[in-house]
């Protein structure tokens, strides 16, 4: 029986230095998203949840906050990831604008041409994701970690109440509503039209009043908010810029997890960037049938008309560089993660092909 005893007191020692040991010990994560159970900040939660419960064995549980529980706005959210209260969040470029003002590279229009080369852009190792999450972790300080970015929505495009847009002469006088960031400000005036910042659960009212007669959204917010029923009818898919999300997490909480825990948590933010990158493609064939069927206008524009939007909206870029810290060294990162998109894009394309 002593034996024994022995025996199990060495088992226990030995494991208590290992990564099994480590296992054993609980680790809570709470996770928060200012949105609701049908949009695809919730899927990649979801996501998230399941592949990290199950391939931690148990050793990670993972807590949905949806809504605001926790926080309010992105200032709010993103305090209470430095300082702990919560672990991980979502917020779009805008939401995060004021504490990194660089991440507002999303919003500059027209640099990605679709899904596969955003998506490749984006992906966790590209020249600008790296460069991303190095300057949000010096920012912070150390405090908070860029862990990756998905989608919420799909791509802007520019809806309105009054007419087709085509080209920005049609721009030219609309009210157009924008966050209180300054570059989505600046991309509205540049194309000649009038920005006016409003806030998202205002907006409704605003267009059914006349306070805006535009905004730039995806469809699935557009129809999830109702805006047609508001008088917005008008939709012309520019796809100026990508709804990137901005995943973040508390770095001390993941720093105190053993290595292969935090493996584990890596690998299940990349399973939620693939469920939020697939998402808003499904959930966007019906709001397109919606739109249309409530006598919507969608209009496609042409090679050369979107040409033309590019190059009226082409001062934002000298602006972001000029105005934004870090402006330059981040849009210079994404560019290059975009030409390396496209030309591994173009080899593959080229290869399927023949």
């Amino acid at each position: 029986m002593l034996k024994g005893l022995t025996k199990s007191l060495m088992v226990a020692t030995l494991l208590a230095g290992s990564s099994l040991a480590a296992q054993a010990q609980d680790f809570t994560l709470r996770a928060t998203a200012n949105s609701n159970e049908n949009d695809e900040d919730y899927d990649g939660l979801i996501v998230f949840k399941n592949y990290v419960e199950q391939a931690s064995n148990g050793a990670i549980a993972v807590e949905l906050f949806i809504g605001t529980q926790l926080c309010s706005n992105g200032s709010e959210c993103l305090a209470g990831v430095a300082d702990g209260n919560i672990d991980v969040v979502i917020q779009t470029s805008g939401g995060t604008a004021n504490v990194f003002p660089f991440v507002q590279v999303l919003d500059l229009p027209y640099l990605m041409a679709d899904d596969r080369v955003a998506e490749h852009a984006l992906s966790n190792g590209s020249p600008f994701i790296t460069k991303m999450q190095e300057m949000v972790k010096e920012t912070s300080g150390g405090a908070v970690r860029l862990m990756t970015v998905g989608n919420t929505g799909g791509w802007r495009n520019f809806a309105n109440t009054q007419k087709r847009i085509t080209s920005p002469a049609d721009m030219a006088g609309l009210k157009i509503r924008t966050v209180v960031a300054d570059l989505p400000q600046e991309l509205v005036k540049a194309l000649g039209a009038s920005p006016t910042p409003i806030p998202w659960p205002e907006l409704f009212t605003s267009f059914q009043t006349g306070v805006v007669e535009g905004s730039k959204n995806g469809i699935t917010d557009i129809m999830g908010m109702k805006f047609p029923d508001a008088g917005l009818q008008y939709i012309t898919l520019d796809g100026h810029a990508y709804m990137g999300a901005l995943w973040f997490m508390n770095n001390e909480k993941f720093m105190s997890m053993p290595e292969d825990l935090r493996r584990v948590v890596v690998d299940g933010f990349y399973q939620l960037q693939q469920a939020t990158f697939a998402s808003p493609k499904r959930k966007s064939i019906q709001a397109y049938q919606d739109f249309a069927a409530g006598g919507g206008d969608i209009y496609v524009p042409t090679p050369a008309e979107k040409q033309a939007l590019k190059e009226a909206a082409a001062p934002v870029f000298d602006w972001f560089k000029a105005n934004v810290d870090g402006g330059e060294e981040i849009f210079n990162a994404l560019t290059e993660a975009v030409a390396e998109a496209e030309a591994e894009l173009d080899a593959i394309r080229a290869n399927e092909l023949n």
